[in-house]
């Protein structure tokens, strides 16, 4: 099935900052206790890596006055995040960093009774695509060399990746199934354990976020063979598309904050300044740069109509993947 970055971004996302709009803080409203700062995945990875560089601009510029408390939750292809967060019992003070596991979970875990609409919209803070990795000493250097060696493995070639029927579990399915390609995939709870394992040659080939194989690429360890996004990206120009093999697909994760069901107005609020400023901060906009992201603000209504997007077209892929 084609599955563009318009189907999974809905066309909200050009590559261009949108004007953020200004969200007037809550009158009175301030957290009484430190902020539950949920993670739905495990320490080193993407959205562990993004939610302490959050909490490092809020309290370098006294964004808050009770601190964000990174909280990582990465167990059941984050159900554990979810689970926690809907269940929480003070929905002031907890709020939750998600990826794409935000639609795939639920979808394939309908035993959870997690409907995500009843969540709060906090602030969408950019997506972040996806890169096929592979050890230097593996001997491959282009995507040819990939394919040529996964296949003469015969179904033995390891790949890892975070959580089973998520966003690393359907690139590489995806992937698979357009090239003919039997691959062992080993789930993991975060990107951070997936990059350290390819590193320790524990698995052959990743398809990490940028921002979670940078250090060990700017090391030399790692060779970048393909991107899922639409375009080259500018950090890895040498680097081509699945595009440009052929195949019409791109995905990205999203990097987003919610919060949790039953948040008060006033809270969601507080919230919402809060990471319109960070959004708009001079290191925010940096680390977007930097670590490969592309920039994506939306306001609260916009996030849920996003939502209901990403439900409907994450249900077409799980079901044409055989998730």
């Amino acid at each position: 099935m084609k599955f563009t970055k318009r189907t999974v971004l809905g066309g909200m996302l050009a590559g261009i900052v949108a004007a953020v709009p200004s969200i007037s803080l809550a009158d009175g409203w301030t957290p009484r206790k430190p902020i539950d700062f949920t993670i739905m995945a495990g320490p080193g990875g993407g959205a562990d890596q993004i939610a302490r560089f959050i909490q490092s601009v809020a309290e370098k510029k006294d964004l808050t006055n009770r601190p964000l408390v990174p909280n990582n939750k990465g167990g059941g292809s984050g159900a554990e995040a979810l689970i926690h967060v809907s269940t929480a019992n003070d929905a002031d003070h907890t709020i939750l960093v998600t990826l794409n596991s935000f639609f795939t979970t639920p979808l394939r875990q309908a035993n959870l009774g997690i409907d995500i609409q009843t969540f709060t919209p906090i602030a969408m803070m950019g997506v972040d695509p996806f890169v096929l990795w592979v050890h230097k000493d593996s001997g491959i250097t282009t995507f040819e060399d990939y394919i040529e060696n996964v296949k003469s493995m015969n179904g033995e070639y390891v790949m890892g990746g975070t959580g089973q029927g998520q966003e690393d579990s359907i690139v590489i399915a995806y992937m698979s199934d357009a090239f003919g390609l039997d691959i062992k995939y080993i789930p993991y709870s975060g990107g951070g354990a997936v990059a350290k394992d390819l590193a320790g040659k524990q698995i052959m080939a990743t398809v990490n976020n940028p921002a979670e194989a940078k250090g060990f690429y700017e090391a030399g360890d790692f060779i970048p063979l393909l991107a899922f996004s639409d375009e080259r990206m500018p950090a890895y120009p040498d680097v081509p598309t699945l595009k440009e093999k052929g195949h019409d697909f791109s995905y990205y994760n999203q990097r987003a904050v919610v919060g949790a069901p039953g948040m008060s107005a006033e809270a969601a609020a507080y919230y919402q300044d809060v990471f319109t400023q960070i959004f708009e901060s001079e290191e925010w906009q940096g680390y977007l740069t930097s670590e490969s992201l592309s920039p994506l603000w939306m306001d609260a209504a916009a996030q849920q109509d996003y939502w209901g997007l990403q439900v409907e077209n994450h249900k077409k892929l799980l079901a044409a993947l055989g998730e």
